[in-house]
């Protein structure tokens, strides 16, 4: 399989394994086979020893990740392979960087919107390029995106703004509100974020994991991405959300 026919590209740094999302046609939307590809990566990551830190960034220079694939997850197309049992009971590509026990850092690039947000929260560092953008669009859709992780980030006051009104914020305003650590130049972020990731590898592996899952007891709350889930199961494919995500999705590709 060579490199134009992967939808993750691995490149080993030493100690660090820099993951690259490779979907551009599609600005690297989530669907079934990369998020699938996403999830074995990460977990082949955790069976090797020497991987003490891993940098996530989505492939040119437009992209993070779009969020998900509208067209699959509308039915207009039909996954081309049936999605991998999930290695966790978050399950999928976001719920593998949520508990993978090695560090993560976001390179966030470009767009960075709904699932893609959800993907680069997930990560335990972020940083982006000065030509990032983010958009949490799930109440425009008719579902709860995000709700259960971005206060930690950003707080609630800010978190409700931000998931209510569904809009568009750049790089230095991700900044200002917490989301994101940094801001560098485009051609800057990728050899930033891998000289971080080199710094955390060169530390106790034990301790940094040990940190991180103290950190995330002392600030993710269980009940609360429990709930996410939950109220989604409801709202999704109901009439009202069924309507608003086929008119989105018929702005958004045409179809």
């Amino acid at each position: 399989m060579n490199d134009a026919t992967l939808l993750v590209l691995q490149e080993r740094h030493g100690p660090v394994l820099l993951l690259t999302l490779n979907r551009p046609e599609r600005h690297h939307a989530l669907n079934v086979a990369l998020s699938a590809e996403l999830e074995a990566a990460v977990g082949a990551a955790e069976a090797d020893e020497g991987v003490r830190a891993i940098v996530l960034t989505g492939g040119g220079e437009r992209a993070f990740c779009a969020g998900a694939d509208m067209l699959e997850a509308s039915g207009a197309e039909r996954p081309a392979a049936e999605p991998a049992p999930p290695r966790s009971n978050a399950g999928g590509a976001i719920g593998a960087i949520a508990a993978t026990p090695i560090p993560v850092i976001a390179a966030i690039n470009g767009y960075c919107y709904g699932g893609g947000a959800r993907l680069a929260i997930a990560c335990d560092i972020l940083l982006a390029s000065e030509t990032a953008t983010f958009r949490l669009p799930g109440s425009e859709y008719g579902l709860v995106v995000a709700a259960a992780t971005l206060p930690r980030l950003v707080g609630a006051a800010r978190a409700k703004e931000l998931i209510f009104t569904a809009r568009r914020f750049d790089a230095a305003q991700a900044l200002a509100y917490g989301l994101v650590q940094a801001v560098y130049p485009r051609e800057e972020l990728l050899p930033a974020a891998l000289e971080m990731a080199q710094s955390i590898a060169g530390h106790s592996a034990a301790a940094v994991r040990a940190a991180k899952r103290v950190i995330d007891a002392a600030t993710l709350v269980d009940e609360a991405q429990r709930l996410e889930a939950e109220v989604n199961r409801t709202l999704r494919g109901s009439p009202e959300q069924t309507e608003r995500f086929r008119d989105a999705t018929r702005r958004v590709t045409g179809r």
